[in-house]
């Protein structure tokens, strides 16, 4: 017992060292987060000097893109100036920083394309500029959903990825694989204020330019209306899907509150119907009339319709192949009302009735 209280005292002792000795050696020094419009230029400046001083070396059947140093330029064309996958940009409006961001389209795909909301089954390699490989899915697809409100999404996955568009889907085979046909393919190369910017990951120092080479397989639509329940959001949509509330038709929407992220939108980004500083993607009450949009979609008992849902969908849906003891087919999508108070269908360009403040004393 008496050993005991020795070797105790004496750890006590020790630790008290350590604490005296913590505060001098091991003092946590908090450094600034750099400036995003300084950091864009530096890092602008080094894509622009990558693409141009890197090519393309080969290009698979399977669209695995692998790029090297330019070491004889009177064969090797620099990224920049090669014309077969053209290099585009699309401009990105993020934390008062307007982007540029390059990509290249190594193919566009047959299907849809994403909006910046919803998920996507995606296959993926990400390098640093150097060349290090700090992350790959290995061919393999994976989910991601590219709300940046819902996940810890690379925010410039969901401004590239609208570009592109998703494959085909083969039938699952006898070992229940998945195969994909005529996806898009890409490549993006992402400034550090759309990738981690001061945020060290595993083999990415802070403020570290990025790149990343994909396939866009599938997609799975959102619709984002949320509660909150105990601090949780709830998702629970209002019947219209989230790309189809993109009011400007730009194949984005963003959430203008977020003072932040977009302390300064311009007016073109915004997609509010009522102006009621709400998107229409995130309103339950879409035109402000006080009716919210599930109620103005929802199908009265005698519905000129066929199929089994409750909800008008946003565009008349033919029937599912893969089911062929239930039509869901829909032979309408959300109506509108004429001036003589007859629902509308069909006309192009028809105000929906959940965007139109007007419909229910046309009733």
């Amino acid at each position: 017992m008496n050993k005991f209280k020795y070797y105790f005292v004496l750890l006590l002792a020790g630790l008290a060292i350590v604490s005296c000795n913590k505060k001098d050696d091991d003092e946590v020094v908090v450094v600034p987060v750099r400036d995003y419009k300084e950091q864009y230029k530096a890092d602008n400046d080094s894509i622009e000097k990558y693409l141009k001083n890197n090519y393309i070396k080969n290009v698979t059947a399977d669209f695995d893109i692998t790029f090297e140093k330019i070491t004889d330029p009177a064969t090797q064309v620099s990224i920049w100036d090669q014309q077969e996958y053209p290099l585009e940009h699309r401009d990105v409006y993020n934390r008062d920083v307007t982007y540029r961001v390059y990509y290249l389209t190594l193919r566009k795909g047959t299907g849809e394309a994403p909006c910046n909301f919803d998920s996507v089954s995606v296959s993926y390699t990400g390098n640093l500029l150097n060349g290090t490989q700090f992350d790959s899915s290995y061919g393999l697809a994976r989910e991601f959903n590219l709300d940046i409100y819902a996940n810890n999404i690379i925010e410039g996955w969901g401004e590239i990825m609208p570009k592109f568009n998703v494959g085909t889907q083969s039938a699952p085979g006898s070992d229940g694989t998945i195969t994909y046909d005529n996806y898009g393919a890409g490549v993006m190369f992402l400034p550090s204020g759309l990738g981690f910017y001061a945020n060290v990951q595993p083999d990415i120092p802070a403020y570290s330019p990025i790149m990343f080479s994909f396939k866009l397989f599938a997609l799975k639509r959102a619709d984002s209306e949320y509660n909150i329940s105990n601090g949780t959001n709830i998702i629970v949509g209002d019947g219209v899907p989230t790309y189809k509330e993109d009011i400007n038709g730009d194949g984005y929407v963003y959430d203008h509150r977020d003072k932040v992220r977009f302390p300064n939108m311009p007016a073109s980004l915004i997609d509010d119907t009522d102006g009621d500083g709400i998107p229409d993607f995130y309103d339950f009450d879409d035109d402000g009339d006080g009716y919210t949009t599930r109620f103005e979609v929802t199908k009265p008992a005698d519905a000129p319709v066929t199929g089994i849902s409750l909800y008008y969908p946003y565009d008349p849906i033919p029937d599912n192949p893969a089911t062929p003891n239930v039509d869901e087919s829909e032979t309408w999508g959300i109506p509108a009302f004429s001036a003589t108070g007859n629902p509308d269908y069909t006309s192009p360009g028809r105000l929906r009735i959940h965007v139109d403040k007007d419909h229910h004393s046309a009733k």
